[in-house]
């Protein structure tokens, strides 16, 4: 009896386990047959597998178009729950917005559904290029999660803009310029005013310029994003925002980093002389600051060298 009776109590401790924790991927609608998911604005974590940042789905008459694949192949299957709770329309298209892990590392589940995966050429460069790093960022934190993962390239790519036109309604894939990563883009539906902007834009948390980031063109690229005037956005971080709040913490602090550093070599200085004289305190109320003020300093300092 005794043994019968500590049974629940095991698997009450298995599910209530780090092992037994699980992404619950929650799309919302931001526009009629338009649906975003928010991620955490922290660092990827064994709890959040990796997803921390947006992904959305569009449904159209004749299937569906999913912005971002996700972190893995696991992820990946959850976007796809999210959607048969929609429509049960197949997934016709997969748009990668970026070369980042959380963009694409999930391409293989949709590639297995038959889906044409979607991205810049310099994407599929930047993910060829450090796919097994990120494979092995991933596996080491996501531990069995990331079961099932490959490092699945995108079967289409363009170098401009790609025009989709799915059951009825007018898809615009647009790169400017080298953002983020390399090949950042944006999934624009000019129709519904409504804009995947990807990594080109971060609201409510601070951004993180990397070591293969282009400050001057991102800031070229939000521009070019502005012309669009784009009614909603759905960043590559944060939550659904407007041009104002988009430009108040992405350009504005890219703007900042630029300039500063740009005179700061201008006028000779020292990387860290440049860094000390640089004050980045009207963004300290976002996450990540302390985290990454310090990178995103150095890094531009570094860009505005070669200007």
């Amino acid at each position: 009896m005794k043994r019968l009776l500590t049974l629940p109590l095991f698997i009450l401790l298995f599910l209530c386990s780090p092992l037994a924790s699980a992404l619950d991927l929650t799309f919302k609608q931001v526009a009629p047959g338009i649906y975003a998911s928010i991620g955490e604005l922290g660092l990827r974590t064994y709890e959040n597998e990796g997803m921390n940042g947006n992904a959305g789905f569009i449904v159209t008459e004749a299937g569906v178009v999913v912005v971002d694949s996700g972190s893995s192949y696991q992820v990946a299957q959850k976007i796809h729950a999210a959607i048969r709770q929609v429509t049960q329309q197949p997934v016709k298209y997969v748009i990668n917005t970026g070369g980042q892990d959380h963009r694409w590392l999930g391409n293989g589940y949709f590639k297995a559904q038959g889906a044409e995966i979607i991205a810049h050429t310099r994407a599929v460069a930047d993910m060829a290029e450090r796919g097994d790093m990120q494979m092995n960022g991933l596996k080491g934190e996501l531990k069995e999660k990331f079961a099932g993962t490959d490092a699945v390239l995108p079967t289409r790519t363009f170098d401009q803009e790609l025009a989709l036109n799915l059951g009825g309604r007018d898809i615009r894939i647009l790169h400017f310029q080298p953002a983020h990563t390399p090949g950042d883009s944006v999934v624009w539906l000019p129709k519904e005013g409504v804009l995947f902007s990807g990594d080109i834009v971060f609201v409510d948390r601070l951004l993180g310029v990397l070591p293969f980031s282009n400050t001057s063109g991102w800031l070229a690229s939000f521009e070019s994003m502005v012309k669009l005037q784009p009614r909603l956005i759905v960043p590559g971080h944060g939550e659904v925002c407007d041009l104002a709040k988009a430009r108040r913490e992405t350009a504005d602090y890219l703007r900042l980093l630029l300039d500063h550093m740009v005179k700061a070599v201008n006028q000779g200085k020292d990387l860290q002389t440049a860094i000390d004289s640089l004050d980045q305190s009207a963004f300290a109320k976002l996450p990540n600051y302390e985290l990454l003020k310090g990178g995103n300093a150095n890094r531009v300092y570094l860009e505005a060298e070669s200007l």
